[in-house]
This record gives structure tokens, C-alpha cells and sequence, in this order.
């Protein structure tokens, strides 16, 4: 027998295999071995763990991938490379969807780069603009991947949080205190001159939609500075009230601008993986290069299916539809979730202006709460450390999973709440 041992590790992913993704350990907990080894039926677990969306894809983009599969011609075509920043068919189609959605101004192919998704994308765009020592600046709570995700792009990343929930109210500061949020955002600028500002809309885990006179104040800042701003627009299409101004922010107007975007959300494309950047020329030619290295190409089916789908959805108006119809369905899982907290646990929570979530204060520290939770009612949901420190005695409750039976939303927080008040 060899007694040699492996060559060891990277020490990057040595530190990272120690602070591994807290979705990630909540996607474990929820695995069926575990939750069988705590003496639970999986049938009877209810989880609120999911980031995922539950509602149909569109019937007529399913069909333009049959049409693409069926098709012996067009199925050889599927199974070849595209350009490295996409179909330029694709592209233009992209273009076409922002200016019918969002009213966008002057966005063309030349502004787009299609990726295997927004996190392959968020990676390569790290890569792209960031330097060793950078300092980037986020909010105080958000996406949880995005620290990761700066480790693995450069050494030495500075991380810098903007506060935007007061765990003492539980209150939405942009939208309770948009004086005091303002003067933060301006005196942590100042401090720490970071080459990026980057924020979602709306956020994860919060829901909330960055108000439009502090993505204003941002986009002045950094233009000001010489540094980029940059929106995850991954739940853009996911909006309960009338988008801000923002969303129709075109890179042709605002070149330091970059929005990151995902099929996964909207058209609920999660397995089938399709993304796409959204910048000035200069900023998609570096990426261009940047995937040359990390996926050569994006997918191939899916850009022509999306490109077949928005050609005639656009024009007949199905896409609009649709957006709608989803939005309705998510917001009206909003409002049992919200309606649930409130009659069977009773504590503060967050209105979601758009997105699959909202956060909950448990009152104690969730890391400890959340597995006694699960294994006191069946009930699963997210600690909020991972998001950030502001959420620590909090919860993120995804009603994404559950949109298409709301009973079980009902029914996951009446048993919450009868354990929290034992």
C-alpha cells in the first residue's frame, strides 16, 4: 500500500473550505439523510431555505426549445460554440427586452455579455475591474456568495458594509432614514475610496429596492471618483410596485455602470443556465477576454431558445404578460407570509417590495435557532450572519418555493410560531 499523501491544497481554497457558504450549509442541513438522521419525515418538512423561484417557466419558451431539439438542423447548430460574448441574435433580443420592460435608452448588443449566469458572470466581472487590496463596498445585509466570491478573485480584497437594516427597529433604513443612510454612505465613501459600490434589486435577503435618490447619490460618487458602480439585477423582474427610475439606467449614459442580470429568476431558468452583463464597451471587451479563460463560450441551446422566445413574445406582448402574471403570484405569497408572521409568531419583519423573501427577527442568535427549529417543528429557514452582521438575531424566510401553495407558507409559520411561544 502507498503511503504517499496528496499534494496539498491551494491555501485560497484551504480558507475557504473553512468558511464555506452559509447557503450552502443550509442547502446541507436540508439534504434527506440529515433531515432523516434527526428523526424527521422529509415528506412533512416545510422549508423556507430555497433562493429559488417555483412558478412556470413560459409555455412559449419551453416550446422554442422544442422547436430547437425537434429540429435535426437546428439541434447540430445547438451543439456548436457561439462568440465568447454570446449570440449576437441573443444579444440584440437581450437589448430588445430591456427597452420593452424597463423603457431602457440606448442599449444595443455592443453593451451585452451573456454568461453561463450571474454568478459565473459576478466572478469574471470581480475579475475584470479589481486589483489586489481593492477595497469594495456593500450593503449591510445582502447576498451572502458575494464574499466568497471576491476571496476567489484577488488577494487581499477589502470589504467595507454600508449599514441598511436597523436590527434595533428592524426598520429598512434607506427608506426609514434616507438622511442618515445618505450621510453614512458618504462618509464611508470618503473613508475608504472603494473601486466598487455594488448593491441588488431588490436585495437578497432583505427584498427591499434601493430607493432611487440614494442610487443616485451612488451613481454621483462613483463617477466622481473614478470607480465603478455596479446593480445585481437578478430579481429585477420581481417587483411589486412600480420599478424606480434605475432600472432603466443605460451603461450608454452612465459608462462606470454595470448591471448584472439572470435568466434563473424571472423565466425560472435555474438549471438552465443563462446571464448576461450589461456595461460600456470597454467593460464587456474585458470580459471577452476574461471568458476566453472560465467558459469560452455560453451555452448554445439556450441562447438560440431565448432569442426564438423573445422574437415573438415581445411583439405579441406574451412577455409582458407574463411578468405580470408572476408578479402577481409572488406577491401574493408575500402577503400570506406576512399575514402568517403576523397572526401565528408576531415578530418584526420586512415588507418586500419585490424578490422571494423577507427577514424575520427571532430575538436570539439564529445560528443556534435555526437547527432547533428545524428539529423541533420540520420547519427550516436561513440564519442571517451569513448576510451580515446587522441580521445576526435574524432570519430569512423565502416564500420563492412555496409560491404555488400557500397553504404551506400558512402552515411552516403556524408551527414556527407555536414552538417560539412554548
Amino acid at each position: 500500500m502507498s503511503t504517499t499523501t496528496s499534494a496539498p491544497l491551494s491555501t485560497l481554497v484551504q480558507a475557504q473550505l473553512h468558511s464555506p457558504s452559509p447557503i450552502r450549509q443550509i442547502m446541507k442541513m436540508a439534504e434527506r439523510a440529515n433531515i432523516v438522521a434527526m428523526g424527521l419525515d422529509p415528506n412533512d418538512v416545510i422549508s423556507f431555505g430555497g433562493g429559488w423561484v417555483n412558478h412556470a417557466a413560459p409555455e412559449e419558451f419551453r416550446q422554442a426549445y422544442l422547436d430547437v431539439v425537434s429540429d435535426p438542423a437546428l439541434f447540430h447548430q445547438s451543439g456548436g460554440y457561439t462568440a465568447t460574448l454570446g449570440d449576437m441574435a441573443c444579444r440584440e433580443q437581450i437589448a430588445r427586452f430591456e427597452q420593452h420592460l424597463f423603457a431602457m435608452p440606448r442599449i444595443e448588443a455592443a453593451n451585452i455579455a451573456i454568461g453561463l449566469g450571474s454568478t459565473q458572470l459576478t466572478h469574471d466581472l470581480f475579475r475584470a475591474l479589481l486589483n489586489p487590496g481593492d477595497t469594495v463596498m456593500l450593503l449591510d445585509p445582502t447576498y451572502a456568495n458575494y464574499e466568497g466570491q471576491l476571496a476567489f478573485v484577488a488577494p487581499d480584497i477589502r470589504i467595507v458594509r454600508l449599514p441598511v437594516l436597523d436590527p434595533a427597529t428592524w426598520s429598512y433604513r434607506p427608506t426609514a432614514d434616507p438622511e442618515g443612510v445618505a450621510r453614512d454612505f458618504t462618509r464611508l465613501f470618503d473613508q475608504h475610496r472603494p473601486k466598487l459600490v455594488l448593491f441588488g434589486a431588490p436585495d437578497n435577503p432583505t427584498s427591499q429596492i434601493v430607493p432611487q435618490a440614494l442610487a443616485e447619490l451612488m451613481l454621483a460618487r462613483t463617477a466622481e471618483a473614478g470607480s465603478w458602480l455596479a446593480i445585481d439585477f437578478a430579481y429585477k423582474c420581481q417587483y411589486f410596485d412600480a420599478p424606480p427610475a434605475y432600472y432603466g439606467w443605460s451603461p450608454t449614459d452612465h459608462p462606470h455602470m454595470v448591471a448584472i442580470h439572470s435568466n434563473s429568476k424571472w423565466a425560472r431558468g435555474l438549471g438552465r443556465r443563462l446571464g448576461w452583463i450589461e456595461a460600456a464597451p470597454p467593460v464587456i471587451e474585458a470580459l471577452e477576454r476574461v471568458q476566453q479563460c472560465s467558459i469560452l463560450c455560453p451555452d448554445t441551446l439556450s441562447q438560440m431558445a431565448m432569442a426564438r422566445y423573445l422574437s415573438t413574445a415581445i411583439d405579441s406582448g406574451a412577455l409582458r404578460r407574463y411578468v405580470d402574471e408572476a408578479n402577481r403570484l409572488y406577491r401574493h405569497a408575500a402577503q400570506v407570509t406576512l399575514e402568517a408572521i403576523d397572526a401565528h409568531i408576531g415578530r418584526p419583519r420586512l415588507v418586500p417590495a419585490g424578490g422571494l423573501y423577507t427577514v424575520m427577527d427571532v430575538g436570539r442568535d439564529a445560528d443556534q435557532f435555526v437547527p432547533e427549529a428545524l428539529k423541533a417543528t420540520g420547519v427550516l429557514v436561513v440564519p442571517g450572519r451569513g448576510f451580515g452582521p446587522s441580521i445576526a438575531s435574524g432570519v430569512r424566510i423565502s416564500f420563492g418555493p412555496l409560491v404555488m401553495t400557500p397553504d404551506k407558507i400558512t402552515e411552516g409559520l403556524r408551527r414556527l410560531g407555536a414552538w417560539m411561544r412554548a
